[in-house]
Parts: C-alpha cells; sequence; structure tokens
C-alpha cells in the first residue's frame, strides 16, 4: 500500500476499519484512529503511530489490520519532547507488558501531540470510551486520575510531579482560576480524520 500521507486521512481511517480484526473493539478504533490522523500532527508526529519499532509496526499491522501493509517512516522526534518519558509513565502504570498495551502507549503519546481532546485525537466517540481503554490497560494510572482531570493536562502533571517541578498556580486545584480548563466538560462529537474543525486544547 502507500505511504499513508498518500491517502486522505479519512480515506486512510475507512481503509484500516475494512482491514480490522475486530473493528469494534476500542483499542482497534484508537489505534486506526491514531494512525489516520498524522497530518493533524506537527511534522516530528506524522507517522501513524511514532517512534513505534519496525518490528512493533509489523506486528500491529498483522495481529490488528491483517492483509494490509503500510509504508510507515521512521521518526526520531525532538530531544526534550516529553514523548518518551510519557510512553515511559504509560508503560510503568501498565496492567501488563502485552504487545496492544505497549501499541497503545505509543498511540496515546503520538494521539497528545495532537490539537484537541485526547479521545478526539485518538478517533474514539467519547471520553467514556477514551476512560474506559485506559481502566483495560493502564489501570493504576487511571486510578490515580481520581478527579477525572482532562487526560492531557493529567499526564502532564504526571510528568511535572515526577520531576518535581509543579508549574501550577495554586497549591491545590480547588483553589486554582484554571480549574475549568483541566475538569471541564468534555463535549462534542469526535473528530474523524480529515475533519478540518480543530479545538485547541493544550498538553
Amino acid at each position: 500500500m502507500n505511504a499513508p500521507h498518500a491517502l486522505a486521512d479519512a480515506e486512510l481511517h475507512r481503509v484500516l476499519l475494512a482491514h480490522a480484526r475486530a473493528p469494534g473493539e476500542a483499542c482497534t478504533l484508537a489505534l486506526a484512529g491514531v494512525m489516520a490522523s498524522g497530518r493533524t500532527r506537527p511534522a516530528a508526529y506524522v507517522a501513524p503511530i511514532a517512534r513505534l519499532a519496525q518490528a512493533e509496526q509489523q506486528a500491529l499491522m498483522a495481529a490488528v489490520f491483517p492483509g494490509l501493509t503500510l509504508c510507515w517512516p521512521e521518526t526520531a522526534g525532538d530531544a526534550g519532547d516529553e514523548f518518551d518519558d510519557l510512553v515511559a509513565l504509560l508503560r510503568r502504570h501498565a496492567g501488563d507488558d502485552g504487545p496492544a498495551t505497549r501499541w497503545l502507549a505509543h498511540a496515546i503519546a503520538t494521539a497528545c501531540k495532537g490539537a484537541n481532546q485526547l479521545w478526539q485525537d485518538m478517533g474514539l466517540p467519547g471520553r467514556d470510551t477514551l476512560n474506559a481503554l485506559m481502566q483495560a490497560h493502564f489501570g493504576p494510572l487511571k486510578a490515580r486520575n481520581a478527579q477525572n482531570m482532562r487526560w492531557k493536562k493529567f499526564f502532564y502533571r504526571e510528568l511535572c510531579l515526577q520531576e518535581e517541578v509543579l508549574l501550577c498556580k495554586s497549591p491545590s486545584c480547588a483553589q486554582c482560576v484554571d480549574m475549568p480548563q483541566c475538569f471541564g466538560v468534555e463535549q462534542g462529537a469526535a473528530l474523524l480524520p480529515g475533519d478540518t474543525h480543530r479545538v485547541r486544547a493544550a498538553f
């Protein structure tokens, strides 16, 4: 098959799901949504799933989208961009080290480079689906997000705490004027690959 960027995002999404072994499963929807949204992300992250080793790429395609082959460019990203730290955070709190969990860790980190709410950048139908996916594959991390903070904000906060550098303006979330930005209701439909309307959501 041609390189992913040679297809329109929506068409690549359709092709992926047409070849999917289990097109209705949340994991499949997440992987397909991230893989088909490369052109909505910064140049260093246009690969279907960033910084995934070639052997893992091939295993993912064979297991999830059998019969479909993609030319998958390798990307290195920018030093200090927190991508690898986020992958490590996810894998450290994973319920297992199975292949699907490894692929999802990279897919989530890749989607975090998008401009919308995380569930939208993953092509999922809603935040509830993302929460269920996090519970199934990264249960300990899901449990840490007990207040249901927006996931990109939560990941950033966890990385800051890990480095013992917290940039929040207030000593607690309840006292912070930015609380609605971190905990506000995430409304709107999922943005399918190819949609041009983008809703900004800072990482």
